[in-house]
């Protein structure tokens, strides 16, 4: 039946040319925005985990900042405390060179007192953003600093900070108020042998920061210092060398994991980053390929409803 009422070819072409021109925009809305998922209405089960990954990676950038700043004071901690290790391996060499006869001991000394003096420079000098690991003046051990190590989301859901920790008490190096508490202000008990099978004990200390808690003596020399005492002082500041030695050794580990996890944080980045991209990021050959058709079905749809709107033109000539 032919109505001029009822045009059903050209509804039939403005339904599919409606068709196409939503294709259009769905199409050049990825092309301009770069992704095909932008929001929920396009896929709701992925937009909302990459939103969640997009909200986690931040909170790993902050974790990288932080990873930055626990290694910078690891380094500063490490930088000093390897510069006073070369000092008292210093003051160990002149103890050394006082055992030998006829040395003047009290010239020595002097070179004692400057060594001394630069191990409080660099003790003092090895603080970052407020935080000194070698050097303690406050009533309170310096304790265990903890730092931001990772961001971690269970497979529940649930979301938790992994710290990273170093025990600062081992590095101390000066303390002022409670001298057991530092390296070079606690005493050491060593043992020393008189000469006739007779062991003897002594206790020395390196460095005089005015703290409590020492017993021993102070070392230094003059000239009415005997051997003994000095080879005990030799004694004394070897086993503080060893209790140096070991706590650079902790903190170059504890720097060394803080690089390995910051080179992780950043290579996790990059895999979230690429992981949220295959879910919602717009494959541009494909959408350029889909567009073009797209063009070409729209011309070929107003043709065929423009057609279509001719049909009822077509009406008249049966009434001629």
């Amino acid at each position: 039946m032919t109505s001029i009422m009822t045009n059903n070819a050209a509804i039939a072409a403005l339904d599919t040319l409606r068709s196409i021109n939503k294709g259009l925009n769905e199409t050049q809305n990825r092309i301009s925005s770069g992704y095909r998922v932008e929001s929920a209405s396009d896929n709701a089960a992925y937009w909302s985990i990459a939103t969640t990954m997009r909200s986690d990676n931040k909170a790993l950038s902050a974790v990288s900042d932080a990873l930055g700043l626990g290694a910078a004071k690891t380094d500063t901690a490490y930088t000093g405390m390897e510069a006073a290790i070369e000092v008292v391996t210093e003051i160990k060499a002149k103890l050394v060179a006082a055992r030998e006869p006829g040395v003047d001991k009290d010239k020595i000394n002097k070179e004692l007192t400057e060594l001394k003096s630069q191990l409080s420079s660099i003790s003092e000098s090895a603080s970052f953003s407020g935080e000194n690991w070698l050097y303690n003046e406050s009533t309170t051990a310096v304790g265990t600093k903890e730092m931001v190590g990772s961001f971690v989301r269970a497979a529940d859901g649930t979301v938790s900070v992994e710290l990273l920790s170093f025990d600062a008490a081992t590095s101390v190096l000066i303390d002022t108020n409670t001298a057991t508490r530092g390296l070079l202000t606690k005493d050491y008990s060593v043992s020393v042998d008189d000469g006739s099978g007779t062991a003897t004990t002594a206790t020395y200390f390196l460095i005089d920061a005015g703290g409590t808690g020492t017993s021993g003596s102070v070392v230094e020399l003059s000239s009415a210092t005997t051997d003994d005492e000095v080879e005990g002082m030799i004694s004394a500041v070897d086993a503080m060398l060893a209790d140096m030695t070991d706590a650079a050794a902790t903190l170059g580990a504890t720097n060394s994991r803080l690089e390995m996890q910051t080179d992780f944080v950043a290579d996790l980045r990059d895999v979230i980053d690429t992981g949220v991209g295959r879910l919602v990021d717009a494959d541009m050959n494909e959408e350029s390929t889909r567009l073009k058709a797209l063009q070409t079905q729209q011309q070929l749809g107003i043709q065929a409803l423009s057609i279509a709107n001719s049909n009822s033109e077509n009406i008249l000539s049966l009434f001629r």
